[in-house]
């Protein structure tokens, strides 16, 4: 049975950082593109950094590229996002995500709540 388990969250004042981690079991990890999403109230669930499962090349979209770092340890099946000069709009839930490289399967975490107060 695949988990994924999410911790790290919290309530951290706007400017503070943070590091999310995810332990993942009961898969092949390095086998699974590792995903960081999250979801603000009344928003949609988007992606916010990505670790392909073979070089670990890293993505993030424009908006997010210069305060957000996600890395990967295949040895501990975990991955991390590390989150820069937090602002209130990053409050949301926090997502881990692992994607097969082929495509056959898409795992979810429970998530992690992170709150930024002004």
């Amino acid at each position: 049975q695949v988990q994924l388990v999410e911790s790290g969250g919290g309530l951290v004042q706007a400017g503070g950082s943070l590091r999310l981690s995810c332990a993942a079991s009961g898969l092949t990890f390095s086998n699974y593109n590792m995903n960081w999403y999250r979801q603000a109230p009344g928003k949609e669930r988007e992606i916010v950094a990505s670790s392909t499962w073979s070089a670990g090349t890293t993505y993030y979209p424009d908006s997010e590229k210069d305060r957000f770092t996600i890395s990967r340890d295949n040895a501990k099946n975990a991955v991390y996002l590390q989150i820069a000069s937090l602002k209130p709009e990053d409050t949301a839930i926090y997502y881990c995500n692992a994607a097969h490289r082929f495509g056959w399967e898409n795992h979810w975490g429970q998530g992690t709540q992170v709150t930024v107060s002004s």
